[in-house]
């Protein structure tokens, strides 16, 4: 038998227990609904959004890449509409078999596969990833076939950008490219949502925020497998801006045939404002491999050139200027008091005070007593050596500097190199060496060190044709909204007089380069034959290799690269220049022989067919002289 009171001290422990179970179980229960009373009504908001975020997504909407015209509305670069096979990753098994398995319907390289694996390596899975573009009529019907049997394939109708004159273009033009993992690093991943292409070189990298537009997107609901049910809006991306160009595709055209079979280069700017007319570099090369990504193949193949078409000569080459720098010589000469009536004799040599070298003249026999219109018309060697001697090296470099000779002229392309005018303190920093006299007499007649650009020989010979004011070559002349159509007009930069003034230098530098052209020993003289305006030029050769005092320069016992290279630069017409022209043709010997003509034949181009000028002129002969 129990006793009593243990019977009723365990009743009151187990009523004590029961009591803390029930005030525990109440107090959760307070806690659970002040905590559901916290979520429902305080975070209310909060929580719902992120319930709605959890199946609303967000889609990029790519914008259209502005287009590009030249002056006359002649397109440059469109958007053609091609068909890629893109692949999402997450949704794939066994990538292999899947490549294994669309290489039975679609051709595909190895470096297709290469960089596609890498690509997919680098990106998330969820992202798309371009397996094969610019696929043909039958590739694509025979993904669209049998897609339903490989999920994560899909067959895309994209916008891809495509250069119709292809080589013609591809230097000044540039091309787009695929954005990779470096480029990642470096741009705004705003800017750039949903892209997949930006402007490497040329034109379409210097205007690229102008032409790229801005990316839109569209917020969709999606399901538990990510897969789209319904569109909730769309924000649309706006279509980048169409471009103008001042270049004239027709004059482009007639300088890359002009240069058929040389390596060279061809610049024409209008003088008036500076517009770029011909931008041509020689060989060129096709743009639109480039756009998703060359073959190794092509490219090596490019890069092995010996002709090296991947070289932009229009503005990257560097060229020793030659005779071309005579008229500007005597520009700073005049600047310093030079008299251009004093006479001097011509022997064919010229020689330093005590020295024994000799300076040779183009023409072994001399040119007797000349002047220094003579010695322009006539491109008197040693008429300029003793100029040079008489300036010395500072007040040349200065003077030079000063017309525009080893600066970047400002062009809108990226990446213009400034040439080369060459000082004493150049030569020390560069080359640890003093400088001698014999380099100053060189640089004279455009030879030693100096070094000038195509471009920047044209922007020099627009500014004399200007009579010393000075512009600054340009590309971009309007851009234009593709929705409203509103054009936008940019003006040309701001052009001060240059360092010489006296409007008298110019116009008697300018009658000695019109001598050149007009007059019967001019260097250039063969150019007058039909001529049905007055034009302004000047030849150039610039030596590749020197000759040994002892032996006559023989093209015909030199390889092809030891040729002298060909100059000329010119405008036209005298009084009212609508284009001035610089020509570099390399390894071509004799200015007048191969790079006068070609300045001819542009010029002729340009003034009779293009602009309509001199009516009643019939089509000239423009292969005079070659």
């Amino acid at each position: 038998m129990i006793p009593s009171s243990d019977y009723l001290r365990d009743r009151q422990i187990v009523r004590g227990r029961i009591a803390i179970a029930v005030g525990g179980v109440l107090l959760l229960v307070a806690i659970l609904i002040a905590r559901l009373a916290y979520l429902q009504i305080s975070q209310h908001q909060r929580f719902s959004t992120l319930a709605q975020n959890n199946r609303i997504d967000f889609v990029s909407m790519a914008p259209v890449r502005g287009l590009i015209y030249d002056r006359n509305g002649e397109i440059l670069a469109e958007n053609r509409r091609v068909y890629n096979v893109e692949i999402l990753p997450d949704r794939v098994d066994d990538m292999n078999q899947l490549l294994g398995d669309l290489g039975q319907l679609i051709e595909l390289s190895e470096e297709d596969v290469t960089r596609f694996k890498q690509l997919v390596r680098r990106q998330p899975s969820f992202d798309r990833q371009t397996l094969r573009t610019n696929l043909n009529e039958r590739e694509a019907a025979r993904i669209a076939l049998h897609q339903h049997r490989h999920p994560g394939v899909e067959l895309q109708a994209r916008l891809q950008r495509h250069y119709p004159h292809g080589a013609l273009t591809a230097h000044f033009l540039g091309y787009v490219g695929r954005i990779n993992a470096d480029d990642l690093k470096q741009i705004d991943p705003r800017a750039y949502r949903g892209l997949e292409y930006l402007g490497r070189t040329g034109i379409e990298a210097q205007y690229e925020e102008t032409l790229r537009g801005r990316p839109g997107f569209e917020r969709v609901e999606t399901d538990a497998h990510g897969k789209v049910v319904r569109s909730l809006g769309k924000t649309l991306p706006s279509t980048g801006l169409t471009v103008h160009l001042s270049l004239d595709i027709e004059m482009q055209r007639a300088g890359m045939e002009a240069l058929r079979g040389h390596r060279g280069a061809v610049v024409a700017i209008e003088p008036s404002t500076g517009d770029v007319l011909a931008f041509a570099s020689e060989p060129g090369f096709d743009p639109n491999p480039f756009v998703n990504g060359i073959s190794r193949g092509g490219y090596a193949h490019l890069l092995g050139s010996q002709d090296r078409p991947l070289l932009n000569r229009a503005l990257y080459g560097r060229y020793a200027p030659g005779s071309t720098i005579k008229g500007f010589m005597l520009l700073t000469g005049l600047q310093h008091g030079i008299d251009p009536g004093e006479r001097i004799f011509c022997p064919g040599w010229y020689s330093l005070p005590n020295r024994t070298h000799r300076y040779r003249d183009w023409k072994r026999g001399g040119h007797g007593w000349v002047d220094a219109r003579t010695g322009i018309v006539q491109s008197c060697d040693v008429y300029f050596y003793r100029l040079a001697r008489r300036l010395g090296i500072d007040h040349i470099h200065q003077g030079m500097s000063d017309l525009g000779f080893g600066r970047p002229t400002g062009v809108d392309l990226p990446g213009e190199p400034s040439g080369l005018m060459p000082s004493p303190q150049w030569k020390h920093q560069a080359r640890g060496q003093a400088w001698f006299p014999g380099e100053t007499v060189i640089t004279g007649i455009g030879q030693g060190y100096m070094l000038v650009t195509p471009l920047q020989l044209a922007a020099v010979t627009a500014m004399l044709a200007n009579r010393g004011r000075p512009v600054t070559p340009r590309f971009l002349v309007a851009t234009e909204n593709p929705q409203n159509r509103v054009r936008q007009a940019v003006a040309p930069a701001n052009a001060k007089r240059a360092a010489i003034a006296n409007r008298d230098f110019y116009a008697y530098v300018i009658d000695g380069m019109r001598g050149v052209v007009h007059d019967r020993r001019g260097t250039a003289s063969r150019l007058r034959q039909g001529l049905r305006y007055e034009m302004a030029g000047k030849t150039g050769t610039a030596q590749v290799k020197s000759i040994p005092q002892n032996e006559r320069y023989d093209e015909s016992k030199l390889e092809k690269k030891h040729i002298d290279h060909s100059l000329f630069i010119g405008f036209a017409p005298l009084d009212q220049p609508k284009i001035a022209i610089a020509v570099v043709v390399e390894n071509a010997g004799a200015g007048s022989r191969t790079a006068a003509p070609i300045a001819r034949k542009l010029i002729d181009h340009y003034l009779l067919n293009r602009l309509g000028m001199f009516p009643g002129v019939d089509n000239l002969d423009t292969t005079v002289g070659r």
